[in-house]
């Protein structure tokens, strides 16, 4: 699929996307999505970096899921929409809004967690951290985990700086229990929208609920 990309230079360039990857077949494209390379282009006019998002399909049958990304301009647009279409195929679908997002995501699945309790764990955190830094524009993203705990980076409390938050993996462990005894709890229903399962469906503007 043919897309064309506007540089600062007055130069537009048309790159190849393709509409679907299966990361099973293609397992170079997890440490392009983890470390941001993932669909970057050079303007080959001025050299400038690009980072554009595309909506794309990514399916990981090893994993038993089908992502369905979507750019982060396109957020308004979703949940205005209020309907989805039906799912098809044998993959669970999972609407992801964002490449941070869609990394974020991958190394959940990566890494063996639940990411409904993942994303628990981090409104756990925006509460903590939004008590101290009100102020602030926060965005707090999964980075690793241990057998003893499990790593968060928070950007927005300083300029140019991220700050590592590290949680015991008994509190990842206990929200999970959690949420298989109260599916229906309200921080867990909160968290989703439709196929589209995340921390800031909680952060949504009222026009957008």
């Amino acid at each position: 699929m043919e897309q064309k990309i506007p540089c600062f230079c007055d130069n537009t360039f048309t790159v190849d996307i393709p509409e679907q990857i299966d990361l099973d077949a293609n397992t170079e494209y997890i440490d392009q999505i983890i470390d941001g390379a993932f669909l970057n282009f050079t303007c080959p006019g001025c050299g400038k970096k690009h980072k554009p998002e595309f909506a794309i399909s990514i399916a990981w049958p090893g994993k038993k899921v089908r992502f369905e990304v979507f750019p982060e301009l396109d957020r308004g647009e979703f949940y205005r929409r209020k309907k989805e279409t039906p799912d098809k195929g044998p993959l669970a679908r999972e609407t992801i809004i964002g490449y941070p997002e869609l990394s974020d995501r991958i190394m959940v699945y990566r890494d063996g967690l639940e990411p409904i309790a993942v994303e628990a764990v981090k409104y756990y955190l925006y509460l903590k951290a939004e008590e101290t830094y009100p102020d602030n524009e926060l965005e707090i993203w999964y980075a690793s985990s241990t057998p003893e705990t499990l790593e968060f980076h928070i950007h927005g409390i300083k300029e140019d700086e991220i700050a590592v938050m590290k949680i015991p993996y008994s509190l990842y462990k206990k929200t999970l229990d959690d949420y298989r005894k109260r599916p229906k709890d309200e921080i867990f229903t909160a968290l989703r929208v439709r196929s589209y399962l995340s921390v800031k469906n909680t952060m949504r503007p009222a026009e957008l609920k």
